[in-house]
């Protein structure tokens, strides 16, 4: 089973940390942060099932992606001890299910902008994955096409370079052009189970981080019961100035909380 996933590791020595990308992320997208963590803690990009250089899958479904990313982090990154998790957004969804139902892998958990429930939103992404769609890959002789026909359907620049990550070239052997990394056909069709949350009968006794920013609706106080009858050692803490991505809208107020709660 862990031979489905792909990670990189960030530094040689410290504590361990795995890091779990949201939708169409990647683990690279902490590159920056795994690299200001040094070297007190080492860090674990993961690339998440239908992301990046991981495999794809059938169908999506938390239960089964926490049981892949906990047989490998238990064969190839902890061995018999224990890792930090964070994880951001749909990331944070797998690291909280990985956690309740692995808790012998975990020792605290950072779990950004995003809530152990049905998250609001959905709308967007289903317009985010449409536009994707929409972009007739044969028709592109350079990368910058594909941005230039996605601006009129998605009007802000970081949001369609972040997801543009997700374009990869085809090497002139396999006979070039463009393809997609992500498996956004199936990221589509189970946009409603990612937008959700599985029941898990078990709770985690060890501290937990949540993280959450101010300009995001992802966290609200509706949200609280929920997140601390599973997790009743929860500390929220709200990131000013900072939307649904706190990691790369505010990297040092990020950086800087992850550091004072994980090496406490």
């Amino acid at each position: 089973m862990s031979d489905a996933i792909y990670a990189r590791e960030v530094g040689e020595s410290g504590e361990r940390v795995a890091f779990l990308h949201g939708l169409f992320g990647q683990g690279r997208n902490f590159t920056q942060a795994a690299k200001a963590l040094q070297p007190e803690l080492r860090s674990l990009l993961v690339d998440l099932p239908n992301h990046g250089h991981s495999r794809w899958t059938d169908t999506v479904d938390y239960v089964d992606v926490a049981d892949r990313v906990a047989a490998f982090l238990r064969e190839r990154w902890v061995g018999g001890g224990r890792t930090h998790l964070v994880g951001h957004s749909m990331g944070g969804k797998v690291a909280m299910v990985l956690a309740l139902r692995h808790p012998e892998l975990v020792d605290r958990i950072v779990v950004v902008d995003i809530a152990p429930d049905r998250s609001e939103g959905a709308d967007e992404f289903v317009h985010l994955l449409d536009s994707l769609a929409s972009l007739d890959l044969a028709t592109l002789v350079r990368r910058g096409d594909a941005d230039e026909q996605l601006r009129s359907r998605i009007d802000n620049d970081t949001v369609r370079g972040f997801l543009l990550q997700n374009l990869r070239s085809v090497p002139a052997e396999e006979g070039g052009g463009f393809r997609w990394q992500a498996n956004l056909d199936l990221l589509r069709r189970d946009l409603e189970v990612i937008g959700g949350f599985p029941e898990v009968d078990a709770t985690f006794d060890r501290p937990v981080l949540w993280l959450a920013g101010e300009r995001s609706a992802y966290v609200g106080p509706q949200h609280a019961e929920h997140m601390r009858r599973l997790f009743p050692r929860t500390r929220l803490v709200t990131v000013k100035g900072a939307g649904h991505w706190v990691h790369s809208e505010r990297p040092e107020a990020f950086v800087s909380a992850l550091r004072t709660f994980l090496l406490a």
